[in-house]
């Protein structure tokens, strides 16, 4: 996925034609098109997409519903000292402003590598991209001279009794999540920013999702077959993301972490060749809903809220159901509800031949262990656990966003005193 250009002698030739990119684009970008030309009778039709705006107070990527594909992408920063870790979070700034409003990239000439891989052909469709820049734990060591600055809540994830994590696929100095509505514009991007960056960062893991399709309506699917995400808070109710998505102004958090959220990702792979022998009234009583339509036992559908308080004893819903583990709608719990952002990942076969599929769980809270550890504490009993491995992840940090063509992603943090 590393698309490295080949050096030809010393560094100067590379720093001058980031320099002439950055200059075009700059003077591209304004009047970037989008991709509304015919397509060629052989092409298969993509399908509706909009251009997600970039600037404002939050990222994107966290609020907008998930499009077909999205991929989270873990680094290491190379940067040398704070200002070269400026130029690595100016760059992927300049880089995601110009991908997410699609267009034409400059033309640099024959002459010159071109500025662009032409792999989505000579204009760049919006396709719903979004890519989320966020922070890990790691970044705030005394590297950069940001430890002092670190979000409070921040730390490298944690195990829990259920994970069998492996350290090459935890936690990062940065995370990207990119997402956009085909896998293509997904796989361009990565190229693009990878590229862009180069010398600044290394890659240290990657996670590749997908969304099934909604079959036959509502929700998708998670690789169970169960209907999956039914449950999370509003993202048209301001007040339900500022008590549970966004870390707000005044509190103890560092004052340059306003309008940031906390992140966490998780690979949890499905155990399928044992689930798929569960007997169907074994396995919705494990989720708590029916398999078909996605309601809840006992309901008539998949949005009605499960009837807890007429069933204390759990004979309808198991009281170690997942959605009843998960959310057991109580007072003392309401606080514990997280934005679920997830996607389904497929790895091929294990060296044993066995299907290695999976959850590309994300989600975003305002506070990890008020909310997801405090689900996952609950979880950690539940009988679904034994057809799950988590086997990666991390927490991360989303830097609050760039409010307009003049900020960048982390001006706040580094200019911070």
């Amino acid at each position: 996925m590393i698309d490295s250009p080949h050096s030809t002698g010393s560094e100067h030739p590379r720093a001058t034609r980031r320099g002439l990119l950055r200059t075009a684009l700059g003077a591209t970008t304004a009047g970037a098109l989008t991709l509304t030309g015919a397509r060629p009778a052989q092409a298969a039709p993509r399908p509706a997409t909009r251009r997600i705006d970039f600037h404002g107070r939050h990222q994107a990527g966290i609020t907008n519903p998930p499009p077909g594909y999205g991929t989270f992408l873990a680094l290491d920063v190379k940067a040398r000292d704070r200002k070269a870790l400026e130029t690595l979070l100016r760059t992927l700034t300049d880089r995601i402003r110009f991908l997410t409003t699609g267009g034409t990239p400059p033309d640099l000439g024959p002459a010159t590598a071109p500025s662009d891989s032409g792999t989505l052909g000579p204009d760049l469709p919006t396709d719903d991209l979004t890519v989320t820049v966020a922070v890990g734990a790691s970044l705030f060591d005394t590297r950069y001279g940001l430890t002092r600055h670190r979000p409070r809540r921040l730390t490298a994830m944690r195990p829990f009794p259920v994970d069998a994590l492996r350290p090459a696929e935890c936690h990062g100095d940065l995370s990207l999540q990119i997402c956009a509505e085909n896998r293509d514009t997904v796989q361009h991007t990565i190229r693009d920013l990878l590229r862009s960056t180069h010398g600044l960062i290394r890659p240290r893991w990657q996670l590749d999702g997908f969304q099934n399709r909604s079959r036959p309506t509502g929700a998708a699917r998670n690789l169970l077959g169960f209907k999956d995400g039914i449950e999370n808070p509003d993202t048209a109710n301001a007040r339900e993301l500022d008590a549970l998505v966004w870390v707000g102004e005044g509190g103890d958090e560092p004052r340059w972490a306003a309008g940031g959220s906390y992140q966490v990702i998780r690979a949890i792979r499905t155990l399928v060749a044992g689930w798929d022998e569960v007997p169907l009234q074994q396995q919705e009583r494990l989720i708590g809903r029916r398999k078909n339509d996605g309601a809840p036992l006992g309901a008539a559908g998949e949005t009605d809220t499960p009837d807890y308080r007429n069933d204390p004893d759990g004979a309808v819903i198991p009281l170690d159901s997942h959605i009843r583990l998960a959310n057991p709608r109580t007072d003392g719990t309401r606080g514990s509800r997280i934005l679920r952002r997830a996607f389904n990942y497929d790895r091929g076969l294990d060296p044993d031949g066995e299907p290695d599929l999976g959850l590309a769980f994300c989600c975003y809270q305002q506070d990890v262990a008020r909310q997801f550890e405090a689900v996952q504490t609950r979880l950690n009993t539940e009988p679904l656990a034994r057809h799950l491995r988590p086997t990666g992840g991390g927490y991360f940090y989303v830097l609050p966003g760039a409010h307009d063509t003049t900020d960048w992603l982390g001006r706040p943090l580094l200019t911070t005193t």
